[in-house]
């Protein structure tokens, strides 16, 4: 991704997905880099998830990252979500 806002390294999360972006009156589908940090390394006070598209592929918005900050509650709230519809998906990836 060229004049990446995330710095994307063997550290981050995901790189890399298949990323799309919807707005009133345009949806739009690009490369997108998805990480989960903390804000720290030492002493941190929340988790963080970041997500940018590539802007090379978007014309409706320009480069930027979103940040969502989570309290550690949130975020393993979040983890169990993502294991219930993982779960769906792998059950109907079975049929």
């Amino acid at each position: 991704m060229v004049d990446r806002i995330l710095k994307v390294n063997a550290y981050t999360t995901f790189d890399l997905l298949d990323g799309r972006v919807e707005g009133h009156g345009f949806e739009t589908e690009a490369l997108s880099v998805l990480n989960v940090t903390t804000d720290t390394r030492d002493d941190p006070d929340h988790v963080e998830l970041q997500v940018e598209m590539d802007n090379t592929d978007l014309e409706e918005v320009t480069a930027h990252a979103d940040h969502v900050e989570l309290s550690a509650a949130q975020a393993r709230e979040l983890a169990a979500e993502l294991e219930t519809y993982a779960g769906r998906v792998e059950a109907a990836d079975e049929d």
